[in-house]
Formats: C-alpha cells, sequence, structure tokens
C-alpha cells in the first residue's frame, strides 16, 4: 500500500517523519509543489487550484490514502478533495489549538499561535478557534517568512533567530503557556525556539494527531496491510532532482533531532 502525503514544498515531511515512526510498515508517495510554494501569502482561488491540480497527477500513481500535509491546503480544498476522491481516506490538517487550549487550562495562562497569513485569514481557521477557545485565551501570529526559511535550509540561523525575537518582542511570554505550530514547516524550528522560548512555554504541532487519524482510517477502510517498509518516493511539480536530494536531508535532519 502506498500513502500519498501532500504540500505545498517540504513541511510536510514533518508529517512524513511522524507517520514513518508510527506507521512504518507502509510505503510514502512524498509530492511537494514547488512550483508555487508558498501558500500561504497567495490567494485562497490560486492555492485551490495549485492544490486540485497536484493531487490529480499524485491519484495517477495508485495512492491508497491521501494526507495534506499542509494546514493552507487543508482550509481551502480538503472537503472539494473528498468529493471528488471519494473512494479513499483523504486526512487533512488544522493547527493544534484545542490540544493546546486544553493543556493550558489550568495554568491560567494564554496560547500563541504561529501560522501563515492565509490560514489565519480563513473561515476554517477561526471556526477552531470559536470552537475551543471559550475563555479567550488564544492569540494568533502571521509568520510569514518562516517557510522561505524552512525551504532555504535555514533551521537555526542567525537570521531566522532575531526574526523570531524581533515578531515575539511585541508578546510578553510569561503570560503564554503554549506555543502552535500551525504550519507544517514550522516544527523545523522547534530546536531554535526551544532556546528562545522560556522553559514554562510549550510547543505544540498537528503532526501527531494528523498521524493518529491516518492510521484509524487505514483500519476503517481495510487498508493497513503492513506489508511496506516505510520506503519513501519524492517528487516535486518543478521536477528538480537537487530539491528532492534537499527534501531527503531535511527528513534525516528530522530524524535526527527527533521532530
Amino acid at each position: 500500500m502506498t500513502i500519498g502525503i501532500f504540500d505545498s514544498g517540504m513541511g510536510g515531511l514533518t508529517v512524513l517523519s511522524e507517520a514513518i515512526r508510527r506507521i512504518p510498515t507502509e510505503n510514502y508517495y512524498y509530492v511537494a509543489d514547488t512550483l508555487h510554494v508558498p501558500y500561504g501569502t497567495k490567494s485562497k482561488q490560486e492555492v485551490q487550484e495549485f492544490v486540485v491540480a497536484t493531487i490529480s497527477e499524485m491519484m495517477k500513481h495508485d495512492i491508497d490514502a491521501l494526507v495534506l500535509a499542509c494546514n493552507t491546503a487543508t482550509s481551502i480544498a480538503v472537503e472539494m478533495l473528498r468529493e471528488m476522491y471519494p473512494s479513499i481516506p483523504i486526512i487533512g490538517m488544522e493547527p493544534a489549538v484545542k490540544p493546546a487550549v486544553e493543556m493550558n487550562a489550568t495554568t491560567g495562562r494564554r496560547v500563541l499561535v504561529f501560522a501563515t497569513p492565509l490560514t489565519l485569514s480563513m473561515p476554517k481557521y477561526y471556526a477552531l478557534v470559536s470552537r475551543v477557545d471559550d475563555n479567550r485565551i488564544v492569540d494568533s501570529l502571521p509568520m510569514e517568512k518562516l517557510v522561505p526559511f524552512c525551504e532555504g535550509m535555514k533551521f537555526h540561523d542567525e537570521e531566522v533567530k532575531e526574526y523570531f525575537l524581533d515578531k515575539l518582542a511585541p508578546y510578553p511570554l510569561e503570560q503564554y503557556g503554549m506555543v502552535v505550530l500551525g504550519c507544517t514547516h514550522y516544527p523545523f524550528f522547534r530546536p531554535i525556539l526551544r532556546d528562545i522560548l522560556p522553559e514554562h512555554v510549550g510547543i505544540v504541532d498537528g503532526s501527531v494527531g494528523t498521524v493518529r487519524r491516518l492510521a484509524a482510517q487505514l483500519h476503517r477502510y481495510g487498508l493497513a496491510r503492513g506489508k511496506g517498509s516505510a520506503k519513501v518516493t519524492f517528487y516535486n511539480t518543478a521536477e528538480d532532482e537537487a530539491y528532492n536530494d534537499k527534501m531527503k536531508q531535511a527528513l534525516k535532519y528530522l530524524q535526527e533531532h527527533n521532530i
């Protein structure tokens, strides 16, 4: 069986890394839409067209399940894709706001969500926050430069550190208990964030929950055959072999840092 994992670039590797860890007996087909990355600063209509076109090509490779490993793409296209391809499970992403609020419930501290500008502008995001944020403790912070930093393999550069310090400067971090990484590219920055954030601030992302839903759906659809070996085939829409090599390096970085 082959599980398709889609993202605009290498952010979905954070989901792939978690999937390999939790479901090592299946194979994976990872596709990055490098012709159009980043999504988070583009219009809804543009992103929807990019996603639908790329997924239609992925389906020609006989994938048995699909993970939209991109919060922005999920917000814009997941329902449409489920209507287009009802015969396979399609798992989307959403920022891990609910678990962050629940983990923070007894501390009296606030939750800060990092996400792309487009994700933060979507009704789906505000519906999520409204549903779980009864005490109005969630704040949202657009982090438009993190995807380009990640795509440039700048995970722990001084430029990245200065960007975080600048963006976080207006926020009294002693009042916050959790930071939510609301884009799949952002977990690459866990090590540098751990250096910057106060010790009491936890960091959470949606990868674990997404892979748990994937595993449950594989069983529900009778697809969990367990005959694979976590073989990963990489493809990018620019058909750039150097980028495929870069994704392999980035996946190795995630695994070495237990991300």
